[in-house]
């Protein structure tokens, strides 16, 4: 498999400001990105993420993320499931303020006490759902990972964009409809770096590999087959012959 980039959470926020409860999801957003979870996770810009942001898109198609939205218009789930695939994990603050029993927050630029009370709870909630994305465990009593002895960080750092994930993608097109196929150009050079030619036996192992990052109709492969043949073949030129 192609040496892909290590596993993280994304973090995606609705981008509401008619309510209060709009404000406190970017606030939790922002704890678990600086203070929390630094290493762990990256942010999903959602308004980029709809129109079309191909790195933010590509980043929730292979990792897993998680969607924080105000209310149960719940906008930034289903965007992301929309577009790359349903989130792992869902917050909704005005459900979770009432099932904690929280008092509803107040102001929607800035926030009264009972909206950062908030923050901190629902926060310290996400924290605990990227944690058991990663199937990280962490010590309470120590702040640090278990079995590492590394603390949580808590200078403030600032955040990481999905657009940098690392993740690579190309475009290709299949009987007349343009794919984005996600990791492709890390599979050729896999395949190129062990000496494998286009050819007929190459073709299948890379139809298998691309298969596992994006998956599409048995019915295609055919079709898949030959275009990613011809993309591999133009690949191996520009790099210099497989000998």
């Amino acid at each position: 498999m192609p040496d892909l980039p290590r596993k993280k959470v994304g973090i995606v926020s609705c981008s509401g400001e008619e309510i209060p409860e709009g404000t406190v999801t970017r606030l939790v957003a922002l704890k678990v990105l600086e203070e929390l979870r630094p290493a762990d996770t990256v942010t999903i810009c959602l308004p980029l993420f709809l129109a079309g942001g191909e790195a933010d898109r590509a980043f929730a198609k292979f990792y897993p993320t998680i969607a924080i939205d105000g209310c149960d218009r719940r906008c930034a789930a289903r965007g992301t499931e929309m577009y790359s695939g349903k989130p792992a994990a869902s917050i909704v603050v005005s459900e979770l303020v009432a099932k904690k029993g929280l008092e509803k927050p107040q102001g929607k630029r800035r926030l009264n006490d009972a909206g950062l009370h908030a923050v901190d709870v629902l926060a310290v909630q996400a924290a605990g759902l990227v944690d058991g994305l990663l199937q990280t465990h962490w010590n309470r009593t120590t702040g640090a990972q278990e079995g590492t002895g590394l603390p949580v960080v808590q200078t403030p750092i600032q955040a990481t964009c999905s657009c940098g994930s690392g993740i690579p993608v190309q475009d290709i097109v299949v009987n007349g409809q343009t794919v984005t196929l996600i990791a492709l150009p890390l599979i050729f050079r896999q395949l190129f770096d062990a000496g494998k030619p286009a050819s007929a036996e190459t073709a299948q192992e890379l139809l298998e590999t691309v298969k596992v990052y994006n998956p599409f109709p048995p019915a295609e492969d055919e079709a898949y087959s030959a275009v990613l043949v011809r993309e591999y073949s133009a690949f191996c030129e520009r790099e210099g012959a497989v000998k």
